[in-house]
């Protein structure tokens, strides 16, 4: 079906409207679980950084049942962001463990990537 409107001023307008297409996307399963994810770390000093890792990893231990896909959501939308920051990539528990460990010794590791963030500023753009 198409609308048409012609105005008094020139103004022309013309919209066609189709039907929903039949098929609809399936569904994600929640228990697929997806490939590689980041647990996002930080803390105000790199000690502070460290302690985040090895309060994490006596959470992991305490309950095994707690799946990365939930812990790396947890850690992205529900912690502050401080200056020291640091990611755990993995797929797996494993990989975030050996991270995490890494991360709490103080040593490097194929899953962990650290760094210095900065505040947040405000910028304002006034073009031409």
């Amino acid at each position: 079906a198409a609308v048409s409107s012609f105005g008094i001023s020139g103004t022309n307008a013309h919209i066609i409207l189709e039907q929903v297409p039949e098929n609809k996307p399936e569904a994600a399963n929640a228990d697929d679980e997806p490939g590689e994810l980041p647990w996002v770390l930080s803390g105000r000093t790199p000690d502070a950084l460290t302690a985040q890792a090895e309060r994490l990893l006596a959470h992991l231990e305490a309950d095994p049942d707690l799946r990365p896909a939930d812990v790396g959501y947890s850690l992205a939308t529900t912690r502050a962001r401080h200056d020291q920051r640091a990611a755990v990539i993995g797929t797996d528990r494993e990989d975030f463990v050996r991270g995490l460990t890494a991360l709490a010794r103080g040593e490097a590791a194929a899953q962990l990537v650290q760094g210095t963030g900065t505040a947040d500023r405000t910028a304002f753009v006034f073009p031409g």
